[in-house]
């Protein structure tokens, strides 16, 4: 029998943010009967609750067994404290209905002051939405405290690995320096524009595997306003022409430049024939000239920014990269 931390993760995943509720559910059952094993799921999402339907249905309809399935979820800001850890992740099991993840990540490193299920779940960014001023308000909670918390999970067998998303190169040495687990996964945003090469090859030589969000850019962004239409990677000449190469779409060399530098990627789509596009990226390859030049288009433009959002949106300059 293979170890659990012998399993390795499907290249691609089907990703959760920004499904609607209502969709939610069906969305999930969909992307597993065309074949996605891998779930990208957080509390933050707020749609968890039916992504447990979706993935329950596909097990009762026989589609996939739970042990066939790599369901990936995330610790909110506002549980930082090592006493809320353990409830957040059964919180998360319970909306997913099941005994376990195989992958729990903290989502971001930035402690919130906690809020409770009770009160507002999933919590957000703001403390308390009904002032006339609301604002994200934070808590010393120091981020080995969290991680020691995370620990304790893994040895309890409610996650199958743990590992962090949005760290930089500097939290990821710290990291490293007091872990007694160390971390199976680092998720970032990384595309064409964002190619992240030093926290690649730190995570490279330290064996922690990279998942990239948003593997299409500025398409994820689009909708919210924090990104523009002249800022699509897949117009780019070097992306179109090795689509025409191979008869692929632009989006499909995007993604597979994201699989074939050994990034898990998560495109997010509810329409069927994108999901299975997004999918199909295992019977062509890009050649060394095309994903160099494509990795030359880096702007170090990074779309999901919490010291451009957390300012604009929830009234407070929270800076975590340089």
């Amino acid at each position: 029998m293979t170890k659990k931390s012998d399993r390795k993760i499907p290249s691609v995943g089907f990703g959760m943010w920004k499904i609607a509720e209502d969709d939610c559910a069906a969305s999930v059952y969909k992307a597993i009967k065309l074949g996605y094993r891998h779930l990208d799921s957080a509390s933050d999402y707020g749609n968890e609750v039916q992504v447990g339907e979706g993935i329950k249905h596909a097990i009762d309809d026989g589609l996939c067994r739970r042990e066939d399935l790599w369901v990936t979820s995330k610790l909110w800001n506002t549980y930082h404290a090592k006493e809320h850890v353990g409830p957040a992740l059964q919180k998360t099991l319970d909306d997913l209905q099941l005994d376990y993840l195989d992958l729990y990540l903290i989502h971001f490193p930035i402690a919130q002051r906690y809020v409770d299920f009770k009160e507002r779940y999933p919590a957000g960014w703001f403390f308390d939405p009904d002032v006339d001023e609301p604002r994200m308000h934070l808590e010393k909670v120091p981020l080995h405290e969290t991680w020691s918390a995370m620990e304790e999970q893994y040895q309890n067998g409610l996650t199958h690995r743990i590992g962090v998303c949005n760290y930089n190169t500097g939290l990821m040495h710290d990291l490293l320096s007091y872990a007694k687990i160390k971390p199976a996964m680092l998720q970032i945003e990384s595309h064409p524009y964002l190619t992240q090469e030093a926290l690649l090859r730190l995570c490279k030589m330290n064996d922690i595997a990279v998942t990239a969000f948003s593997p299409l850019g500025a398409l994820s962004y689009l909708e919210l306003d924090m990104a523009n239409e002249t800022e699509s990677v897949l117009e780019q000449p070097v992306v179109v022409a090795a689509a025409k190469r191979l008869g692929k779409t632009p989006a499909q060399i995007v993604l597979r430049w994201g699989v074939q530098r050994g990034t898990t990627i998560i495109p997010k789509s509810t329409k069927e024939h994108r999901m299975i596009e997004n999918a199909d990226l295992f019977n062509f390859e890009l050649s060394e000239r095309e994903m160099t030049e494509i990795s030359a288009l880096n702007q170090n433009r990074r779309f999901n920014d919490p010291g451009v959002f957390c300012e604009a949106a929830f009234n407070r300059f929270h800076p975590i990269y340089d």
